[in-house]
């Protein structure tokens, strides 16, 4: 017999314990004491495709769509999510110091103002054509553009000398 995670969404509680743990119950009762939520896929699709990941590694839940939980559910999920992904979202370039790789970028994100050095200009991800962007600077620190059309045109021109 083939052990297959659940993907019933009914009847499932999910509750944080005192020490900050996930703690799911499955509408049949089974309990697990500390799952991890896992994106499928972070980028591409953030919010389908949810495993909740059991203590021993295994998934003890399959989320097809995060719109299917309960806002509390939800809401836990994502503050989980947010304390292990570190993703910030560049809001402005405010200058780069060469159009040359390495190069040092300047940027407003939405934690606050930063220094990435981006060393291959290969080191900016083409998500969805030319508008939506990962860049990866040389720290592995990854920031990402939702969308350039949503630039301010200064941040744009800069940004074209490395596409």
């Amino acid at each position: 017999m083939i052990n297959t995670p659940h993907s019933d969404l009914a009847g499932m509680q999910l509750v944080r314990n005192p020490h900050g743990r996930l703690v799911l119950t499955l509408g049949d009762g089974t309990v697990y004491t500390a799952v991890v939520p896992v994106r499928a896929f972070p980028i591409a699709a953030p919010t389908e495709g949810l495993s909740l990941i059991a203590a021993d590694g295994k998934e003890a839940l399959w989320v097809a769509r995060m719109d299917d939980l309960q806002p509390a559910h939800r809401q836990l999920i994502e503050e989980d999510l947010a304390a292990r992904e570190f993703v910030p979202t560049v809001e402005r370039i405010l200058k780069v110091s060469s159009f040359s790789t390495p190069s040092t970028w300047d940027l407003q994100t939405d934690r606050g103002v930063t220094q990435m050095v981006l060393k291959a200009e290969e080191d900016i991800r083409k998500l969805a054509g030319r508008t939506k962007l990962q860049i990866t600077g040389q720290d592995g620190v990854q920031f990402r553009i939702p969308d350039t059309h949503q630039l301010d045109r200064a941040s744009r021109k800069l940004l074209e000398r490395f596409l």
